[in-house]
């Protein structure tokens, strides 16, 4: 027997208390976390990356480099920029944020590291 969306929200809809929906919202934040964990699986130290279009702010979108060591949790990755992205950003008119000196080839993006989903593969 197959159970539909419709066969869950009918369960909770007779759950007796705030507790009980909150310990079924709880097992549902849990499986999230193991989807994404899976989803982007792959997001390892030492891949090629490419920053997507879901990014803030919006100058560091399309930028590409090397991912880095991940949080304790996974969800985020430390992004070593390549030489020509490193160069887009410091040129870039928009970059108020990022101070980058002439003699960096590379340069790391500060701060807790950019979120995994927010990165695709680069096929080398």
């Amino acid at each position: 027997m197959t159970i539909t969306i419709d066969d869950v929200r009918g369960f909770i809809r007779q759950l007796p208390n705030a507790v009980a929906v909150a310990e079924v919202q709880e097992a549902a934040a849990k499986r999230l976390g193991e989807l994404d964990k899976d989803a982007f699986a792959g997001i390892q130290p030492g891949r090629r990356a490419r920053i997507n279009d879901s990014l803030r702010p919006a100058l560091l979108r399309r930028l590409t480099g090397t991912v880095q060591e991940r949080n304790r949790t996974g969800s985020r990755a430390g992004f070593l920029l390549d030489e020509e992205s490193t160069r887009i950003l410091r040129n870039d008119p928009r970059n108020k944020r990022y101070r980058i000196p002439e003699d960096i080839g590379r340069f790391r993006l500060p701060g807790s590291g950019v979120p995994v989903s927010c990165l695709d593969l680069i096929e080398d």
